[in-house]
């Protein structure tokens, strides 16, 4: 279990995740998202005479 070792007043900005980088250091990097998914076209059949 991890114990707290200093409170940061940082202020967080949505869309970011915040991490302890290789050096030490708090860092942010933006979140990926997935795209939306794309509806299909709608194809109307002609009659045929």
């Amino acid at each position: 279990m991890a114990t707290k070792v200093l409170k940061c007043r940082i202020k967080k900005e949505p869309g970011y995740l915040y991490f302890i980088d290789k050096q030490g250091d708090i860092s942010k990097a933006k979140m990926a998202r997935g795209g939306k998914k794309k509806k299909k076209k709608v194809v109307k059949k002609k009659k045929k005479k």
